[in-house]
């Protein structure tokens, strides 16, 4: 039987399935929802590995609906026309017999995919049970997501791993062929990724694995049977956006250890390495700019550097500008200003360029006053001339306010040298 253990001691009723109280206890969502024997379409987000399949044929056994199920790797728009079709006929509309359709990955459905669902879940053909390991809101069209209810699934604590691997060697004959001592279980646990079925399997493969038949689960067991430790990581889901999120914070907050953590978090999971240096780029300017002008430079010539080398080389110039970026003087007034610009840009439309800036290339353009009066900078002291260089309806405008750093106090400095009290800064 090549069936795996994951699947073996699969939970079968509520009462059996582990995590998730928030949703299944006593007085969960579901829980209350399943008593009444009312249950909306749904979608339960989560990572992989938390229950999302077996929660669905849970609910199914419990309310005692027919029970049909697709993947969403595998079916197309055809597939979901003919299930739809057969739980039209198996069930009633808006009946306690409504027909459950339960899609797998559903956030690998095409939009016209999804678009097909529509009629059913709002007719009450069916009611949908979705399962995704992305963020619905992104993966979902709107049309569709607004007539399901959203559960989030967490990944299983050290608690419920523990019990999952206790309640394996308690309920499975194959395993019950062999005396196991779980004496050690950090390294299966910290492997898992909080994956139940990633660890029950793993847990499985190291049993096998072993020729007696009294086995003693240690740490340096399990890491000797356990070739890689795949690192969660999932370069185009929520996760890519969570962790590169948190490097980029960790930066902005003037962390190196937090910044070189979550960088090897993606350097582990395989990022790709522009990636990374491009967002080094931006923060380079978002959040530091010209309290330190140099940290453009390092993360420009470190974009350039590791695309040319590439890994494994590339972590180590990666790592020596994120530690130079947490350690540098922050400021986001560069930052500040173009959105303040953008704001009143918007707000005001497109005003016009006073006469004196405009460029005169032609006789005509001159004689209609394109150009006249330009004070020319550099034919005045300190290379510095008091004129208007805004819109006469943004005169005094101020949208850069230097930050409080070295850097910038000196620019500070330098305009209220220059600009007397024209502008507040």
């Amino acid at each position: 039987m090549n069936e795996p253990l994951a699947e073996r001691v699969r939970p079968k009723t509520l009462t059996e399935y582990v995590s998730q109280t928030h949703l299944v206890g006593d007085n969960g969502t579901l829980t209350q929802q399943i008593k009444r024997g009312i249950l909306p379409s749904l979608i339960l987000w989560g990572p992989p590995g938390t229950g999302k399949t077996t929660l669905a044929n849970i609910i199914a056994n419990e309310i005692d609906r027919p029970f049909y199920t697709l993947s969403a790797i595998s079916s197309g728009v055809k597939d979901v026309r003919e299930v739809i079709e057969k739980a039209k006929k198996s069930g009633g509309l808006f009946t306690t017999k409504n027909p459950i359709l339960f899609i797998d990955e559903i956030h690998r459905f095409s939009k016209s995919q999804q678009d097909s669902l529509l009629a059913a879940v709002e007719k009450g053909w069916v009611t949908l049970i979705g399962a995704t390991t992305e963020n619905p809101s992104f993966e979902v069209i709107p049309a569709l997501l607004s007539r399901c209810q959203v559960y989030i699934l967490k990944p299983f604590d050290k608690h419920d791993l523990v019990t999952l691997l206790e309640r394996a060697i308690r309920q499975d004959a194959q395993l019950q062929k062999k005396k196991i001592e779980l004496k050690e279980t950090e390294a299966l646990l910290r492997l898992s990724g909080g994956d139940g079925r990633k660890l029950l399997n793993m847990f499985e493969l190291v049993i096998n694995s072993e020729d007696t038949e009294d086995v003693v689960i240690t740490d340096e067991l399990v890491l000797s049977k356990v070739q890689k430790n795949t690192v969660l990581y999932d370069k185009t889901g929520e996760q890519h956006y969570d962790i590169v999120s948190a490097f980029i914070k960790s930066i902005r907050g003037s962390d190196p250890n937090g910044a070189v953590y979550w960088l090897a978090r993606m350097i582990e999971g395989g990022e790709d390495v522009k990636f990374i240096a491009r967002r080094m780029l931006i923060a380079a300017s978002e959040d530091i700019g010209n309290a330190n002008p140099t940290a453009l430079v390092m993360a420009n010539t470190t974009f350039q550097a590791v695309s040319t080398i590439g890994y494994p080389e590339a972590r180590i110039i990666l790592s020596q500008c994120a530690i130079y970026l947490a350690t540098s003087a922050k400021s986001n007034a560069s930052y500040a200003a173009i959105g303040k610009a953008q704001q009143v840009v918007k707000q005001t439309g497109d005003l016009s360029v006073p006469l004196a800036l405009r460029n005169a290339p032609t006789k005509l353009m001159k004689d209609i006053g394109y150009g006249k009066d330009y004070q020319y900078a550099h034919n005045y002291e300190n290379n510095f001339v008091a004129a208007e260089f805004l819109p006469d309806e943004l005169s005094g405008s101020s949208f850069y306010i230097p930050g409080n750093n070295n850097r910038e106090r000196t620019i500070k400095e330098f305009l209220k040298n220059r600009w007397k009290d024209k502008y507040e800064l």
